[in-house]
Order: C-alpha cells, then structure tokens, then sequence
C-alpha cells in the first residue's frame, strides 16, 4: 500500500467517510467507518494530515487526532462545496470526503483554528443564555397576544409588562375568566424561571470575563462588555490568524458586499457572514457607543460624532460595529491595551505631504 499524505474525513454521528491520498494524489483508501473504529483506524496511521469540514464534533474529533500526532485542518463547509464533484446537484458522504481532501491540499485554502475543550465550554454558556433568551422573548409575547385578547393592553417594553403584570391579572374589572387567570400566571411563573437561568449564565460569563486577560483587556473598548468581551476570547481563538484588523471585520461578516466588475467597484451591504452571535453583540455595542459618544472627548469619540455627523445614525453605526472588530483584533493579536486617543502612525508620504 503506498504512503497515505493527506485524509479527508466526512463526519457524521455514526458513519465516518474516509477519503486518503499519497503523495501523489491517487487513491489509496475510501471507505466508510463507524464510530467505535474511527480513532482506532487513524491509531495505527503514521501522521499525516487530516481534513475534515468544520461542522458539528469537529473540533471534539480534531483534538483526539491532534492527540495521535495528526496534523489536523478544519476547512468551512463553503470552501469544501467548489471541489466536489457534480457541484450542488450531486451530494453524498463519498464526494463530500472526496472534496475535503481535494480542497486541503490548495496551497491558499483558509482553516478554521481548533478550539479547546475549555473556549467551548465558555462558548455553551453563551448558547445557552441565547436560547433561554428566545424562549423568554417568545414568551412574553404570547402572554401579552393573550392578554390583548382580553382587552388588557400593557406598556411596551419587558420592564413594563413585568412591572403590571401581575396587577392587571388580578383585576377584576377585565373579561379574564378563572382559568385564563390559572394559566397567565403559570406563564407568569415560567418567566421568573427563564429570569432565573438568565441571571445564573450571566453571572458565569462575568466571571469568565473578569478571569481571563484577553477578555479584561477587550472590555477596555467602549461599547465592549462582559458578554462580548468573552464571546471574543472563545469565538476567535487566535486572533494572529488574521494578518490585520480589516481581516477579522470581514470574518465576522462587517465589511460591504462586493459586485465589482470592468474595474467598477459596486459595494452593496455588509456581507453578515461568519458568527450571528458575535457580530450582533458588536452592533449592541456600537449603538452604545454612538448614543453615548458625545459625552466623551477621546479620539474616537470625536470621529464618532463627526461620522454620525456627515452619514448619519445607520451607516455610522456599521462603522463603529467595523472599528470595533479592528480594534478587537490590535488587542487580541498584539496583546496591547487600548487607547482611545490612538493616533495611528502616518506613512513618510502622508508626513511629507
């Protein structure tokens, strides 16, 4: 059998689809394994590097073959899908192996860095806090469609609805008939448990943030809070893997749509790619620090006003969402603190001129 180079590996949660080259680049191995041999499989293999797309379990999978002496690659499933063949019209565990294999070996192929058990964890509590965010916003909504039906019309706002709630419920003067009253107030009860969990993952993830100093110096940042600061720390892994800040912005998706043609540039919207999450709370930020910015004298702040300014509130609010990515990436990758009164170095031919 000739030396196996390079694998590429389709995950599943039972069946693994193996695809291994030489060299060379011909075929030695393409088989499917279960699970319960998979590890035991790339035991008795010399090292080699094995790519997988990175999807559910991978990074589990990545740091057990890293273990093994493998060197490991995780590759976004949107580069994997240009090398597998019959394009998006043909798909099974075979071309998908196939494809990985093939875009591993490009010599200009982007990975996604491998995280550790413990950023993962740090990454479930953010999931976590998310999903009981939504079932406490899905709830409040109900209680309050069903308390329209009734005539009984609250503020808007969370705060408000929780602050009369209760009051309206027990009032005797609307049509809310015994049961109806029953069943709010389980509802009612539902919300103080979601508020309850909310309440315990925040307190997880300050002290998450105020441990780590990656996370401590991140929240140096106007507009960067404990939330983000650590959604930061665990999302990115290592910031080093972007050569500059405009890198990382256009990873989280923060940079314009490009439909350039003939030498014509036409930019459209933000692209929205990479994390949802992250990039929303970037945008949470931004707005705090834009609404803010005029009560502070620093560097920033003054371009913050003056951008809001000369294009107003929206694109403004992009902007900042932008620096803040960049500004992320300088703290992150060159282990520095932040400066709101940085002034970046001019070049010889903008000092001269």
């Amino acid at each position: 059998m000739d030396k196996i180079t390079r694998v590429g590996v389709d995950l599943a949660k039972n069946i693994m689809q193996i695809h291994a080259v030489d060299g060379a680049g011909h075929v030695v191995v393409r088989k499917a394994i279960a699970r319960e041999r998979f590890m035991s499989w790339f035991a008795n293999l010399e090292p080699c590097l094995v790519a997988m797309e990175a999807c559910s379990a991978a990074h589990y999978w990545a740091r057990k073959l890293r273990a093994l002496g493998h060197d490991v690659r995780l590759i976004p499933p949107q580069f994997v899908a240009p090398y597998r063949k019959g394009g998006v019209h043909v798909k099974n565990d075979a071309l998908d192996a196939e494809a990985t294999c093939e875009a591993a070996s490009r010599p200009h192929m982007r990975f996604v860095p491998v995280k550790s058990a413990a950023q993962q964890s740090v990454l479930v509590l953010h999931r976590m806090r998310t999903g009981f965010v939504e079932e406490r916003t899905a709830l409040v909504n109900r209680l309050r469609g069903l308390l329209v039906e009734f005539g009984v019309f609250l503020p808007q706002g969370i705060n408000q609805l929780r602050k009369h709630f209760v009051e309206r419920i027990e009032d005797g003067n609307n049509e809310l008939a015994g049961p109806a009253r029953q069943a709010l107030m389980r509802g009612w009860a539902q919300w103080q448990s979601l508020d309850d969990e909310i309440a315990w993952f925040d307190r997880q993830i300050a002290e998450h943030a105020s441990h780590d100093p990656q996370a401590r110096r991140c929240m140096d940042v106007c507009g960067v809070g404990r939330l983000t600061a650590s959604a930061a720390v665990a999302t990115i892994v290592d910031a080093q893997q972007f050569k500059n800040g405009r890198q990382m912005a256009a990873w989280l998706g923060i940079v314009p749509r490009q439909k350039s043609s003939g030498g014509k540039q036409r930019l459209g919207r933000i692209t929205k790619q990479g994390s949802d999450y992250l990039r929303t709370l970037l945008f949470q930020g931004a707005r705090s620090a834009v609404l803010t910015a005029h009560h502070r004298q620093d560097r920033l702040s003054c371009w913050i006003v003056q951008l809001r300014a000369r294009v107003g509130y929206s694109k403004t609010l992009v902007a900042v969402a932008n620096k803040h990515a960049r500004i992320l990436w300088a703290v992150l990758a060159k282990g520095e603190r932040f400066d709101p009164s940085h002034a970046p170095a001019r070049t010889g031919g903008a000092a001269g001129a």
